[in-house]
């Protein structure tokens, strides 16, 4: 599991690669949580992400509690198939704005 945060001018860029399971999880947890500070802005871009186990759903509602409390706003770029079937199937894909790109997610960003 890498994380690279990138520090746009109006947002956090987050891109995630690997698999996140019970062995990962906390380096996808740190970085998540860094960035989820009152009143920000990130794109999480799970792209590159090929499998989440519950400890990665668990980052997931831990990123949406930290998000509405802070009143920020989070949208998660570039799931696949799978990601979304195993979000949904928990209910986990309602909390969140999904984009299909980067550039998708900046817009989906500047809309909500």
């Amino acid at each position: 599991m890498n994380v690279n945060v990138t520090q746009e001018s109006n947002y956090t860029l987050l891109q995630a690669s690997g698999d996140v399971d019970g062995a990962t999880a906390p380096t996808l947890q740190e970085a998540v949580l860094d960035a989820a500070e009152p009143g920000c802005r990130l794109l999480l871009d799970m792209s590159e992400v090929t499998y989440m186990s519950s400890a990665g759903l668990r980052i997931m509602l831990l990123l949406y509690r930290q998000i509405t409390a802070g009143k920020g706003k989070a949208i998660l770029v570039g799931l696949s198939e799978d990601l979304q079937d195993t979000m949904s199937a928990t209910g986990f894909l309602k909390f969140f704005t999904l984009a299909d790109d980067i550039a998708g997610g900046v817009i989906a960003l500047d809309a909500s």
